[in-house]
């Protein structure tokens, strides 16, 4: 994937965030510890990001941004739902590792809290005639089975997993 100037330095940052949770504890990481592994300075940090958990919530917002664009059509039944749902645990899967790392930091709620606002985002410019609640049940059950699966070691087949999930929203 190619990146804009402005997205190398951003690409560093967490790529160094993420280096360091894997060998330091999440508390102990100071934005010095970040910087000075990103080989950036700290204004530069804080010209992009405002905390350690803005820098996740980039990390998310980016890969969410790559997985729309892969994406060719909009789903239009069962099929087209099971294929984009495998295609997102394809992406989870890929990047397990990170996962892992904020699973073990206490901060797979970050992703939880991401999962929310994206549903919700989505119902309210898509299917604003939809119950509320509904992007709320879909997020905790893609974070719900994906933490799962990641404690599992990622082994399930994600198409085995992605039928299972659109199975349970079509309830057929």
């Amino acid at each position: 994937m190619s990146y804009l100037s402005e997205e190398y330095t951003r690409h560093y940052i967490v790529q160094a965030l993420f280096r360091l949770m894997d060998v330091c504890e999440y508390p102990k990481i100071a934005v010095s510890d970040i910087v000075r592994k990103a080989g950036v300075g700290r204004a530069t940090f804080y010209r992009y990001f405002k905390s350690k958990e803005d820098v996740i919530a980039y990390y998310f917002t980016y890969h969410a941004k790559e997985f729309v664009f892969s994406q060719h059509y909009y789903p239009r039944n069962k099929e087209d739902h099971i294929r984009v749902a495998e295609e997102s645990l394809r992406l989870f899967r890929e990047h397990k590792e990170s996962f892992r790392l904020l699973q073990k930091a206490n901060l797979s709620g970050l992703y939880l809290d991401f999962l929310n606002r994206c549903f919700a985002e989505d119902f309210r410019r898509d299917h604003p005639e939809k119950d509320p609640y509904l992007p709320y049940l879909y997020a905790g059950m893609l974070y719900n089975v994906s933490m799962k699966w990641l404690e599992d070691g990622c082994a399930e087949d994600p198409a085995a997993l992605a039928r299972l999930i659109v199975g349970a929203i079509y309830n057929k």
